[in-house]
């Protein structure tokens, strides 16, 4: 007997023909109503409580009828029996403008929930819309009251981010607001350092390694968050050291066949196709490397992954790198403990995807001193 509509983005996505990532209701009952109705439920957050309700592998967010999302599309609301969308404030308009606008005044908006900016820059990439001008604006404003996230909560946005298919228009996004240097330091500083400006149209290596990321994913079919915080680790390995791309080929085809680095490098070295000549962390080739040689350096770009990845994760060191950029646009100290939103835990899985390079050199060590049947 109680209204029940679906909000937000869901109906966004689904205007626009668009696959939405998940679905979020609005009721006109209490969430103990929707608590009694659902067994496997929860009432999460202080300031605007919802209910999680669990059905089979996802989430359903279910929240009461006055709450607010802080974009204009994100309060259309659809009917699926009666199959009518309600638009009160103009998100239909917004939607077909290509914008991103609050639906009130963004200073107050983002004053409210700061977390409002990076949901913002997630609607944007995604959809590919631009903001308007006044959001523009409060974007930059208000850029430094992300610190006042937690860490969990900024790792949870930038997942958003990264995990479901728009994460190169993201960083793009972030750099051009002022936001990447406060999120993602050491990223910001590699832009920095290689003249890269706000509004750049050219990528890098960085921006293509997540435009490759990208074409694999979308907002039905996201990854890991271990994926992307690899491919931050192993850039930042590369920016501190440049490999050969045989290196890389023999390295990224182990990691891929889960540690087969004989194998890896067999395949490597039967690579053709010409490697981008224009990226700084490709060196060029100073030998003809042995087999051995190339597993060798293969297993030193694992560990420098992991050093990488601490440098991602650990709060002095993430002091001590940004010493390195002076010139980088974020380098007050003080605020490193806050920059740091990767968990411990989460940086250990991501290693253990390295540590499979090492167990396949000492795979091949073992078959060849004993044969692959064990007979020596």
């Amino acid at each position: 007997g109680y209204e029940v509509y679906l909000v937000g983005g869901c109906v966004r996505d689904l205007v626009l023909k668009r696959t939405p990532k998940d679905f979020d209701i609005l009721t006109s009952a209490e969430l103990k109503e929707v608590m009694r109705a659902f067994p496997r439920c929860e009432i999460v957050g202080r300031r605007f409580p919802i209910c999680h309700v669990h059905v089979d592998d996802a989430i359903v967010e279910v929240g009461p009828l006055f709450s607010c999302a802080g974009y204009e599309y994100c309060v259309l609301m659809f009917d699926p029996f009666a199959r009518i969308v309600y638009d009160y404030i103009g998100g239909m308009k917004d939607i077909q403008k290509a914008k991103v606008r609050c639906i009130i005044p963004a200073s107050t908006s983002f004053a409210e929930d700061c977390a409002r900016i990076l949901r913002g820059i997630r609607i944007a990439a995604r959809l590919g819309f631009r903001f308007s001008r006044e959001t523009s604006h409060y974007l930059k404003e208000f850029s430094d009251s992300l610190l006042r996230l937690d860490r969990g909560r900024i790792h949870l946005e930038m997942n958003y981010m990264l995990a479901y298919g728009s994460a190169e228009a993201s960083l793009r996004l972030l750099w051009k607001f002022g936001l990447l240097e406060i999120l993602l330091p050491l990223q910001a500083s590699y832009l920095v350092s290689h003249g890269f400006r706000r509004r750049d149209k050219r990528s890098n290596m960085l921006l293509s390694l997540f435009a490759s990321l990208d074409k694999l994913l979308a907002p039905d079919r996201p990854c890991h968050s271990c994926l992307w915080v690899s491919i931050l680790a192993f850039h930042e390995a590369l920016v501190d050291q440049p490999r050969d791309a045989l290196v890389i080929a023999a390295f990224s085809i182990a990691v891929h066949r889960g540690g087969s680095l004989s194998e890896a490098v067999d395949i490597a070295k039967q690579i053709s196709q010409p490697h981008e000549t224009s990226f700084h962390e490709i060196s060029q080739p100073s030998h003809a490397y042995s087999k051995d040689e190339l597993m060798d350096e293969a297993i030193k770009l694992a560990d420098s992954v992991k050093t990488a990845l601490r440098r991602l994760t650990d709060e002095n060191l993430v002091s001590q790198a940004l010493i390195q950029y002076p010139q980088a646009p974020q380098s007050d100290m003080v605020t490193a403990r806050l920059l740091v939103f990767i968990s411990w835990a989460l940086s250990l899985k991501v290693c253990s995807m390295f540590d499979c390079v090492k167990r396949g050199r000492n795979r091949s060590l073992r078959h060849a001193a004993y044969g692959i049947d064990g007979a020596k």
